[in-house]
This record gives C-alpha cells, sequence and structure tokens, in this order.
C-alpha cells in the first residue's frame, strides 16, 4: 500500500528532531504494528514493513513456531501466535523452532486513527533516539567542566540547561550549602556521571566534588591548563575552605605563586566561582612528613611522628597554635588529612614531649627487665626508636652498628641477649600449652567451684590452666593470674587469691 503521508512525517519528525530516519521509520512500523493488533479480539503478532523509498507498506500476521512439549494437551497455548512444529513442517521441511511464519494480511489505512495510536509511539521511540543520542554525546566528557543555565528548581535539586535540547542535574547534597541560585543564573559544574535513563535525568552535575576544584584552576590558570604546574590532589568543605596540592613540572616556576595570581585574581576567580570558598594552595613535596606540614599551613608544626603501619601521623604544635591547627569543627586538620591520604592526629607539643619522655622510659624499664641491662644502654635503644625485643634481635647489624654510643662487641650482645629471652619465651609458651592440653577436660574442685566470687565459667577456665583446687589458686600471685587470663582485671585476680588464702590464716 502506498502512502506518501508515511514519507513526509518521517522526514518531519527527522529534521526537527535531527534524528536518524532509519529510527523513525522503524516508529512507524512499531505504530502501525500496534494498529493492526487492535483490530483483532484475540492476542495475535504481527510485522509491518515500510518501503524506505516509496512510503508502501505492507503487513504480516506471524506465528512463532514452538515445540510439542511446549504445548498443551497437545495443542499450543497460545493459538493466535504460536505454531507446533510438526503442523509448521508440513508446508516448509527446514524450518525451526524459534522461527516464524509469516501470512500477508490486508493493512491498514494510515489515517487519522492509525496516525493517532501511531503518534504515542512514535513519540516514546523518538524520546528515547534523543536520550541515547545525548548519552554517546555526553559520555566521553565525564570529568570535564559544564557550563548550563538554571532552568528549575525542584525541592533543592537544580535542573540545567546545557543547550541543544539537553538537561542536567544537580542534586541538592551537590550543591554547595547555603548558595543562593536562582533560574536564569549561569552555573559551572563537574560532570560526575552519565546514565542511560529510560526516564529522568541522565547527566549528573556536582558542585561539591573536589574535581571541580581542580577544573577551575586548570580553567584559571594558563599555567595548569598546559600542564607545566600539575594539580595532584585536592579537599573541600563545600562552600567554606579547600585546599589543593600542587607541583611544578618546570624547575623555573612557582607553582603556588602561578594558581595565586597577581594580587590573587586567578584564586579569587575561583573562589567566586565556588560561592566565596576559601582555598589554601599547598606545595607538594615528596616527602610524606614534610607535605603533611605543607598541608596543615597555616598551623607551625614543631615535630612529626610518622606510623607506617597505621599510615597516621602524630604532629606536635605549640599549645598557643594547637586551635589553629584544628581548625573550626576540626576543618583544618581534616581537610590535610584528606588532602594528604594520611590519619593526622593534632597533640599539644608540652603534652606530647611529656608523653614521649614517658614511653621512652617505661620502654627502657623494659629492655633492662627483659634483657638485664644497663640503665643507660636502655635508654638509648629507647632513644633511636627500639619498642620491643623482637626488633633488637632481628633489625639488620648495620643499622645497630650506626649508633654512636655502640661498638660491635656490645652490638653481639645486646643482640645475643635479645635472642636468648625470645627462645625462653618460646619454650615457655610451648610449656604452657603443654599444661593446657593436659588439663584440658579437668574438672575444677568443689572448694574452687563454691569459693566466695567464682563463676562456673571461671573456675572451669582455671582448672583446664592447671588451677584446680582453692590452694592452687592462693599459690598464684597476681601476675600469673594476669598472664593466665588476660581479661581479668588486677583488682579481681588480687581478691580472688586473697579469699583463697583465707583458711590459711584461721587458727586451728
Amino acid at each position: 500500500m502506498a502512502n506518501k503521508e508515511i514519507l513526509l512525517v518521517v522526514d518531519v519528525f527527522s529534521n526537527e528532531r535531527e534524528i536518524e530516519k532509519e529510527l523513525v521509520f522503524q516508529a512507524m512500523e512499531s505504530a502501525l504494528e500496534a494498529a493492526t493488533i487492535k483490530r483483532y479480539e484475540n492476542q495475535v503478532k504481527v510485522r509491518v514493513q515500510i518501503d524506505r523509498k516509496t512510503g508502501d507498506y505492507t503487513t504480516f500476521r506471524r506465528w512463532e513456531v514452538v515445540a510439542e512439549n511446549d504445548a498443551i494437551n497437545g495443542d499450543v497455548e497460545f493459538p493466535g501466535w504460536q505454531l507446533l512444529l510438526e503442523v509448521a513442517q508440513q508446508d516448509d521441511s527446514n524450518i525451526k523452532i524459534g522461527d516464524f511464519v509469516e501470512e500477508e494480511i490486508e493493512s491498514i489505512e494510515f489515517g487519522r486513527i492509525a496516525a493517532q495510536t501511531a503518534k504515542q509511539v512514535i513519540i516514546q521511540k523518538i524520546r528515547e533516539a534523543e536520550r541515547k543520542k545525548i548519552v554517546e554525546a555526553y559520555l566521553p566528557r565525564v570529568g570535564e567542566l559544564v557550563t548550563g543555565i538554571v532552568k528549575r528548581q525542584e525541592k533543592g535539586n537544580i535542573f540545567l540547561d546545557l543547550g541543544g535540547n539537553v538537561e542536567a542535574f544537580i542534586a541538592r547534597e551537590d550543591m554547595i550549602p547555603r548558595e543562593t541560585v536562582r533560574i536564569g543564573d549561569r552555573v559551572r559544574g563537574y560532570l560526575k556521571s552519565v546514565r542511560l535513563e529510560p526516564r529522568g535525568p541522565q547527566l549528573f552535575v556536582s558542585r561539591t566534588a573536589p574535581e571541580l576544584l581542580i577544573a577551575l584552576f586548570k580553567l584559571e590558570v594558563p599555567e595548569v591548563g598546559d600542564g607545566l604546574v600539575e594539580v595532584l590532589a585536592a579537599a573541600r568543605d563545600p562552600g567554606a575552605r579547600a585546599k589543593i596540592a600542587v607541583k611544578a613540572n618546570d624547575p623555573r616556576l612557582d607553582p603556588v605563586g602561578a594558581c595565586v595570581g597577581m594580587r590573587g585574581s586567578r584564586v579569587q576567580s575561583v573562589t567566586n566561582e565556588l560561592a566565596g570558598e576559601r582555598v589554601d594552595i599547598i606545595l607538594w613535596n615528596q616527602s610524606e612528613a614534610q607535605f603533611v606540614i605543607n598541608a596543615m599551613s597555616p598551623a607551625e608544626i614543631q615535630s612529626i611522628v610518622v606510623d607506617e603501619d597505621k599510615h597516621s601521623m602524630d604532629i606536635a604544635v605549640h599549645p598557643d597554635s594547637l586551635s589553629q591547627a584544628i581548625g573550626r569543627g576540626g576543618q583544618n586538620v581534616r581537610l590535610a588529612s584528606e588532602l594528604t591520604g594520611w590519619e593526622l592526629n593534632v597533640l599539644d607539643a608540652t603534652k606530647a614531649v611529656q608523653d614521649s619522655a614517658a614511653e621512652v622510659a617505661k620502654i627502657k624499664q623494659r629492655f633492662v627487665e627483659q634483657l638485664n641491662l644497663d640503665e643507660e644502654v636502655a635508654l638509648i635503644l629507647a632513644e633511636v626508636g627500639f619498642v620491643s625485643v623482637e626488633e633488637i634481635a632481628y633489625v639488620p647489624l648495620n643499622e645497630m652498628l650506626q649508633i654512636e654510643e655502640f661498638d660491635e662487641d656490645l652490638v653481639h650482645e645486646i643482640r645475643s641477649r635479645a635472642k636468648d629471652f625470645l627462645l625462653i619465651n618460646a619454650i615457655a609458651s610451648e610449656e604452657k600449652i603443654e599444661i593446657a592440653d593436659s588439663n584440658e577436660g579437668v574438672e575444677p574442685a568443689e572448694d574452687l567451684l563454691t569459693m566466695e566470687g567464682m563463676t562456673q565459667e571461671l573456675a572451669n577456665e582455671m582448672a583446664s590452666k592447671g588451677v584446680v583446687t582453692m590452694d592452687d589458686l592462693a599459690e598464684q600471685s597476681v601476675d600469673d593470674l594476669l598472664s593466665k587470663f588476660s581479661e581479668m582485671s588486677e583488682e579481681r585476680a588480687a581478691a580472688l587469691i586473697m579469699t583463697a588464702r583465707k583458711p590459711w590464716f584461721i587458727e586451728s
């Protein structure tokens, strides 16, 4: 059936919406199929094929070929559009399951009724094509700066018109707090994701992402845009304060000065774009500790202790600078931590010195007791950073030889004592395990079980570790109990021992 109106409709939709003609033809075919199906009372399947040159279209009714075991009582479940394989093969022996048998039927007129039926299908198909086209165009631009006009606001969410019938969405949580935005305002944002959704927004923009700060500096600072200065990291408290780490790839350039600009013009432009957000420009340093010191600006650091295992640093500042280092609500130290990737603990320098001295004294005493060392030697070990006997025993020999006060004989003697101590401890641990194994299943004595302050659970645990009777418990020291029962407090251990010893002091 020839119909020039179809070609006209295709041309109009294709030109107005800038959509490929093939997509419009497919939408027209779907619309004619939907209109044709409405003529039948029972469910059927049809296919419409439009000639792309003449506008002629032909309609076919279709039956899907199914296996007999899919049929019900020897017949098909949906006779309107299903056909048994053995029936279909009577006309075509090569036909297979899943193929379709088609029969040409009379096509409906492309009149008002068909056009009304087709309208929604065409619009839907074209809308889907437009949305897919937007996604394909913007997907490579994820991570870029986009600019749009505020089109509307809904419950704090912003819809931006990017031009070309393209709309972007900024969620309320991606807006800078307390920022005033009005319809018609020009707004910049960071394109964080693009998703092909059947409905709703597809382009998601953020005003709070740290990447937006980096993108703005690329825009405002030519040296950053050209790669002469590199912005390595950024951390933000949106609308209040931010920090960026910069590095010069050209040794002749001052990266901080380049980003600040003459009289602060460049950084001020970024601040104005971000609703007055104050930006600290931090010089990146290859040394992690120095980078952290720079990031804590404007606070002055007196000392810093690095813990590689916990990936943290203890930063000591003068008491007068403590509030400045922490910042309002912990803002300064939090941003510095996000920028550097280290967990930062700000300490009062006076208290830190006291705590450090107490810790050194504690470690020194431990070495004196465990290795039978002179106090002066033990103090030197603690002050240079040794905290355990294991470190002394297994640290590379050349590292200990670098200690100015130690000679080779002393180092060998200290290491020998450390290894002996570890060996004796290991043997003792094995003996304890053997004793525990031998006591496994041993029941506590009645006097221990009924003793004041004793519980069934604790009595069983004591029996398993060789403390079976009250006399066994009375012979223990507080340290003995604490070593056997790590969760027991010193006070409770002392109380239990004194209770067990009461019979010793009763006169016979």
